[in-house]
């Protein structure tokens, strides 16, 4: 090989383009096997649990509204059947592939497939190969777990893992979260031998006689916010304040901005947060803002005694015991939480949520639990300050709204679920 003359540069010389492309395509290539080979020991490790008995596929991710759920379900399964093997199948980029390990179950990944909005989005066309890629690899990964049944909780992760299951002959239960279904379960319907509901609201879209309507199924975190006083949980987050969080006229204000942050409702609350905390001498605020809000708030509110500002809320329980009346948006879980804990609520539906259905659910809960609904364009700093003023100036009203949420809870889905479950297999 003739000798590079010195100050000359292979940079752009076809024997580095050649070069370059043959080691990124080994380079992308090795990747691939590693990955690969990562893929079958972590199936191979989950397959060899025990090659016989109760084997449970769950399905469902991208986000809390989806995981969580499952993993109620799974925890009672397991409650009742220490000897079943668990496992979830979902995307290597979702949260899924960090909060399941960290539960105590088995996770393998399968292909990620979306459909991306609008539905005529040219990004859609390749979507038909996409999803038969994942449901080819979905079949094979259940066919060396062999499960006896395949739960899906929705998310688009969900979709393939199930087609896969009805492809295989296994049975098949879906569950869903709101008053609007996703598309995911809206498709698999047809398929399913159990449909769970958290609404009856919900059951016009599915067939009627697959339909249990037994709310959400909520996992225990095993925090104590079932073993403590609303004193003592106030005291928890406010331990400097203990004379007024003993009076039975303190009221705390639980405003929750989403895990990212909402926008709008943050905005709009700290407009006048700090003329809540002199209008009413005797309340607390624990306000979630959100990783994204949560600088932007420490730096235009100063410290007070009276208000907690945090970016994410570690002992959400504790905080549901704490409170008097809750601000948030109308996930589907957030929902479950104010009818389980009995809480008054003020909503405001994400107007981005996927089909709406935040919107749906708000509503849902205004009928359901009287849960007042300020939607996005009618939320200001405000028509906010005028809804919460309204419920903590009003206690009949506020044990009108705590007693109707709690009549409509059902704190007992996740395992209502779990042994219906289990005796599709009986």
């Amino acid at each position: 090989m003739a000798a590079v003359p010195a100050g000359v540069s292979l940079a752009n010389s076809p024997r580095h383009n050649r070069l370059s492309r043959c080691l990124f395509t080994s380079q992308g290539r090795a990747n691939s096997v590693v990955k690969f080979r990562a893929l079958q020991l972590r199936l191979n490790a989950v397959a060899a649990e025990s090659s016989t008995g109760l084997c449970v596929v769950l399905a469902g991710g991208g986000s809390g509204g989806h995981i969580f759920p499952a993993l109620a379900i799974a925890d009672e399964i397991r409650n009742v059947r220490p000897d079943a093997r668990l496992v979830f199948l979902g995307t290597s980029t979702g949260m899924e592939r960090n909060v399941i390990p960290s539960a105590g179950y088995g996770f393998v990944p399968v292909p990620k497939v979306r459909l991306s909005r609008p539905f005529l989005s040219p990004l859609n066309l390749l979507f038909p190969f996409r999803l038969l890629h994942s449901v080819a690899a979905s079949t094979a990964i259940l066919s060396r777990l062999r499960p006896q049944v395949v739960v899906g909780t929705g998310a688009y992760v969900s979709a393939p893992v199930c087609f896969a299951a009805i492809i295989s002959g296994i049975k098949l239960v879906i569950q869903e979260q709101n008053c609007f279904p996703g598309i995911s379960n809206r498709a698999l319907a047809p398929y399913a031998e159990k449909i769970f509901l958290a609404f009856n609201a919900c059951i016009k879209y599915f067939p009627k006689e697959k339909c249990v309507v037994c709310g959400n199924p909520r996992r225990l975190s095993g925090g104590k916010g079932d073993e403590v006083r609303k004193k003592e949980a106030v005291l928890h987050f406010f331990p400097k304040s203990d004379d007024l969080a003993m009076d039975e006229r303190a009221h705390v204000v639980l405003v929750l901005g989403g895990s990212t942050g909402a926008n709008a409702l943050n905005h709009a609350f700290m407009e006048f947060c700090y003329e809540m905390l002199m209008e009413h001498k005797n309340s607390f605020i624990i306000w979630q803002t959100g990783e994204e809000w949560f600088e932007e708030v420490k730096r235009s509110h100063k410290a007070h005694p009276r208000l907690l500002i945090i970016p994410f809320l570690e002992e959400m329980e504790l905080a549901y015991t704490a409170a008097d009346l809750v601000v948030t948006r109308a996930g589907a879980m957030t929902c479950t939480e104010i009818l389980t804990t009995g809480k008054p609520s003020i909503l405001i539906p994400s107007p981005t949520a996927t089909d709406d259905h935040q919107t749906k659910n708000a509503y849902a809960m205004a009928d359901l639990a009287g849960s007042i609904v300020l939607t996005e364009d009618e939320l200001n700093s405000s028509s906010l300050q005028t809804a919460i003023n309204s419920v903590l100036g009003d206690d009949k009203l506020m044990e009108e709204m705590s007693d109707k949420a709690r009549r409509a809870a059902r704190p007992h889905a996740a395992s209502y679920i779990a042994e219906s479950i289990l005796s599709l297999l009986d």
